[in-house]
């Protein structure tokens, strides 16, 4: 789960993490209003969105830049009106871009340094890991193709937690002199602290800040949470945005399904990620394009079954279905008592693969004959994605079918 800009300051603060002034604001007199409370400062207005880029991004209204520095509330104004209910294109949402709501107006910053600071969990230590680098402002990917050397990385023992001698070493690193220290020690102490509270999986800010007057400040943070954790923390929850998201990933989400959209025209619907990851790669393998990842999970019944056809049959893209079940703790009956469900409650408007093996699939096999369905059966997963691939393509004949490799 992702928050916005705002929401990450606010959560920030909560630990004493030094930020810019502001507030969020939904409509042009709120954003207004918020101006004129901050006074005679520069004031830079932002737009929220859950997607990276946003300075260099375009507005479909031709309005370029979703971060914009103002100097009176009238002007506050005039740029939230060009943001506000518009659609902004970066290089991170694709070219369907995302709809900006609500915008962050807050005091800017005089900035005289940019660095850039982050906490993720290390997979391969199992444990918290600080990556920083005196390049801030910029993609930590660009820094690490380019630069490498000027990446800092600090492991912490997720028992002791980030000790103070590592603040300080930290701090030391990337140039901060020995009257920011401290300050800049607190910061970061305060970061991990909202890290391990709230079971993160990453806190980023880029930039963090040396202003002009020395002070240290957290200009702008991303979160990241382990959703697994996310029952103990129903104020996090709260914060989730779901316009900001796939409307289909949304949906699937209600009824417990893995669901995440891609841009191919073959659907999978599959149980165990493991599984799904190598039903996508064959389909790639003979020619075709998955158009999602679908794992139904273990323990999936029937009614998720029929709802998770619902929404693969809801994209426009998808001209044929794989479904591709190896029936251990899940069954393959119950695999093929969804299907048929979904036959009855849905029209099945494109050809479905279908390709069941383990618990039950005798049963399965039977019930799927005496539905008379019109569905592709097979045993073997090499054919079934080629079936997959070439119903695909006889439904969208511009799509180039190679022969079987």
């Amino acid at each position: 789960m992702n928050v916005h800009e705002y929401q990450a300051k606010e959560l920030l603060q909560k630990f004493d993490v030094a930020t810019t002034g502001g507030r969020v604001a939904a409509t042009l007199d709120d954003a207004e209003q918020i101006a004129r409370e901050l006074g005679d400062v520069d004031i830079v207005v932002k737009a929220q969105i859950h997607a990276g880029g946003r300075g260099k991004g375009t507005f479909k209204n031709g309005f370029k830049g979703g971060v914009h520095v103002r100097k009176t509330p009238e002007e506050v104004r005039e740029v939230a009106a060009k943001m506000l209910g518009q659609i902004l294109v970066t290089h991170q949402t694709g070219s369907s871009g995302r709809t900006v709501n609500k915008v962050l107006v807050a005091e800017s910053a005089d900035i005289a340094r940019e660095i850039y600071f982050a906490i993720l969990l290390d997979r391969a230590t199992a444990a918290p890991l600080v990556v920083a680098s005196t390049e801030g402002g910029v993609e930590i990917e660009a820094v690490a193709a380019k630069s490498p050397e000027k990446i800092i990385r600090e492991a912490i023992d997720p028992l002791a937690g980030l000790q103070p001698f590592q603040a300080r070493k930290i701090a030391k690193q990337l140039g901060f002199e020995s009257s920011q220290l401290k300050n800049t020690s607190k910061l970061f102490e305060g970061l991990y602290r909202t890290f391990i509270a709230f079971d993160c999986s990453m806190v980023e800010v880029n930039p963090l800040v040396v202003t002009t007057k020395g002070e240290v400040l957290a200009l702008d943070a991303k979160f990241n949470f382990d959703d697994n954790a996310l029952y103990r923390h129903p104020e996090i929850a709260a914060l989730r945005d779901v316009a900001q998201e796939d409307p289909r990933e949304v949906e699937a989400s209600k009824h417990g399904l893995n669901y995440i959209g891609l841009d191919g025209n073959i659907a999978c619907l599959v149980n165990g990620a493991g599984l799904a990851m190598a039903t996508m790669d064959i389909i790639k393998f003979y020619g075709g394009e998955p158009a999602n990842f679908l794992d139904v999970g273990g323990g999936a019944n029937e009614q998720q079954v029929t709802e998770a056809f619902k929404i693969l049959l809801a994209d426009k893209k998808v001209k044929a279905i794989l479904v591709n079940i190896f029936g251990g703790i899940m069954r393959c009956d119950v695999i093929a008592q969804g299907i048929i469900n979904a036959a009855k409650t849905i029209k099945l408007s494109v050809p479905v693969v279908v390709r069941l093996e383990g618990t039950n699939v005798e049963r399965a096999k039977q019930l799927l004959k005496e539905s008379g369905l019109a569905l592709i059966t097979v045993g073997d997963l090499a054919d079934a994605a080629q079936k997959a691939v070439a119903a695909a393509a006889a439904v969208n004949p511009k799509s180039q079918v190679p022969s079987s490799k």
